[in-house]
C-alpha cells in the first residue's frame, strides 16, 4: 500500500506500494477520458489551515501557493481525478494548503486538505521507524537474520529466514514475493471485506514465484517486520506505532482501522471515522468511452488487514507532514539512525518511478531544482493515493487523491505536485547531494 494498490478497470489491483505501470486498457481508457471535463461540480479551497503567509515571509510565497493549486488543477481537469488536496509545511512561508475538486461525488462536497484518507504504504515509514527505534535501543539488530526473532517462519520454496536480515526486509532486498500480487488478482468482492492474519499473508507469499530482480517491492516484508516488533516488545505493531509515534506527536487524525479504544490495536473496521474523503476505483465492466460518473465505484469501505503493518493507517496531509518533519527533525530518532534509514539502493522504476532509490521505509527521488526529496507514497485498492515528502531545505508536502492516477502521464503529474511544492518558492535551488 507506496505504492499502495489500486483497482484497475479489469477489476484487479496493483500492489501495496508507490505505483505500478497500468495495463494497456487502463491507458486507453484514461486517454479517452482526459478530453472530457469532470462532470461533478468542481470546488476549490485554498489555505484552509493557514491562509496567511508567515510574518516577514519572503516575496514569492503567494506565487508558490498559486503554483501548488495549479498543479492540483491539472490532476482534476486533465486526468479526471475527482478530488485532490495538499498541505505544505514551509519554514519560510508557513503552512499552506490547497484543494481542488470534490471529496464526495454523490453530494458534491468540496475536497479539503483536512479530510482523512487511507495513506496506504506511507504506513511503511511508520513501521520502519519503530523497527529502527528498537535497533537504536539495542533490542533489534538490523543485520540480524529474521530467524533470530521468528524461528522457522520463513522456510520453503527456496526461502530461508536464516539468510534474510531485518535490513533486507525494510529495504525490499529480501527476495521475498509480495502476497498482494496474489490477493489483488482475485475478483474484488472476494477479498474486499475479508480479514487476513499476518502469518496467512506470509504463507501466501512464500508460495509465489521468486522475484526476477534483486530489488522487489513487497508488502510481505513489512508484515514480517511487524511480527518482529511484536516478538521483541510483546505488543503488536499497531500498539507500538501508536505509543511511540502517534501519541507523542499528537497526530489526532492518525489511527489504525478498528482502533476505537486508542490502544493501538488494529482491526476489521471497514469505514473511516470522522471527516474524510470518499475514494473511487473503476469497475471491471465499464465501456472504454464511458463518462467518469458511470465507471466509478465507491471504494471507501475496505478491510485493509491485507496491508497491515505495510499499509493500513488512516491519516491526513497535516499529520503526515508532522510525522516526516519530526522524523527528519530528530524528534523520533538520533541523527545517526535517520542516516541509517537513508542508506538507499536503486529501486525498480517499473515498481516505483524513474530515479527512485529505497532506504529503510523511505523513498528518495531527485528534484528538478537540485537535491532529493525523502518520504513515501501509498495507494490503497479503494482509490486513495497519498504521499509525504521532505526536501533538502526542510520543506514538506503531503498529498491526497481520492482516485488513483491510471496512466503514466497522470502519475508524472501527481509527482510533479511534489516538485512544485518543494521547488516553487523564491530562490529555491538545492545543492547536489547523494542519496
Amino acid at each position: 500500500m507506496t505504492h499502495v494498490p489500486h483497482v484497475q478497470p479489469t477489476g484487479k489491483t496493483t500492489r501495496l506500494r508507490g505505483r505500478r505501470r497500468p495495463p494497456r486498457r487502463a491507458l486507453a481508457l484514461t486517454a479517452a477520458l482526459a478530453a472530457l471535463a469532470l462532470t461533478a461540480p468542481a470546488a476549490s479551497a485554498e489555505g484552509a489551515r493557514a491562509p496567511a503567509d508567515r510574518p516577514g515571509a519572503p516575496a514569492g510565497c503567494d506565487a508558490a501557493r498559486g503554483a501548488l493549486g495549479d498543479s492540483l488543477d491539472t490532476l482534476i481537469t486533465r486526468h479526471g481525478i475527482p478530488g485532490a488536496a495538499a498541505e505544505v509545511a514551509d519554514p519560510s512561508c508557513g503552512r499552506r494548503s490547497a484543494a481542488r475538486g470534490v471529496a464526495d461525488l454523490a453530494t458534491g462536497r468540496p475536497a479539503r486538505a483536512e479530510d482523512r484518507l487511507r495513506i496506504g504504504s506511507v504506513t511503511k515509514t511508520f513501521t520502519a521507524t519503530v523497527v529502527v527505534q528498537l535497533a537504536a535501543e539495542g533490542r533489534i539488530g538490523l543485520d540480524a537474520p529474521v530467524e533470530r526473532y521468528l524461528p522457522g517462519l520463513i522456510r520453503g520454496n527456496g526461502h530461508d529466514g536464516r539468510r534474510i536480515t531485518v535490513r533486507q526486509l525494510l529495504q525490499h532486498t529480501s527476495g521475498l514475493p509480495d502476497h498482494a500480487e496474489s490477493i489483488t488478482g482475485l475478483p474484488v468482492n472476494d477479498w474486499r471485506y475479508r480479514h487476513y492474519e499476518p502469518r496467512e499473508l506470509i504463507a501466501t507469499a512464500l508460495k509465489l514465484p521468486h522475484p526476477a530482480k534483486t530489488w522487489h517491492y513487497s508488502t510481505t516484508n513489512y508484515v514480517i517486520a511487524g511480527l518482529i516488533v511484536e516478538k521483541v516488545t510483546g505488543r503488536g505493531i499497531e500498539a507500538e506505532v501508536t505509543r511511540r509515534i502517534i501519541e507523542p506527536l499528537g497526530l489526532r487524525d492518525t489511527f489504525w482501522p478498528g482502533d476505537g479504544d486508542g490502544d493501538g490495536g488494529g482491526g476489521d473496521e471497514t469505514r473511516i471515522r470522522g471527516a474524510h474523503s470518499r475514494s473511487y476505483f473503476t469497475g471491471p465492466d465499464a465501456p472504454d468511452a464511458a463518462p467518469p460518473e458511470r465507471e466509478r465505484i465507491d471504494g471507501t469501505e475496505w478491510n485493509v488487514t491485507f496491508g497491515g503493518a505495510g499499509g493500513a493507517l488512516i491519516s491526513t496531509p497535516a499529520d503526515v507532514n508532522r510525522f516526516y518533519g519530526a522524523l527528519f527533525g530528530g524528534r523520533l530518532l538520533p541523527a545517526r539512525w535517520v542516516a541509517e534509514m537513508k542508506r538507499a539502493v536503486p529501486a525498480d522504476p517499473d515498481r516505483l518511478w524513474p530515479g527512485a532509490r529505497y532506504g529503510l521505509g523511505l523513498i528518495a527521488t531527485p528534484l528538478e531544482c537540485g537535491g532529493w526529496w525523502w518520504g513515501h507514497g501509498g495507494t490503497v485498492p479503494g482509490g486513495h493515493r497519498a504521499l509525504g515528502a521532505v526536501g533538502p531545505d526542510g520543506r514538506g508536502v503531503a498529498l491526497a487523491l481520492n482516485q488513483v492516477p491510471a496512466t503514466d502521464e497522470a502519475e508524472r503529474d501527481f509527482l510533479a505536485v511534489v516538485s512544485t511544492a518543494l521547488c516553487a518558492a523564491p530562490g529555491t535551488q538545492h545543492p547536489e547531494e547523494t542519496a
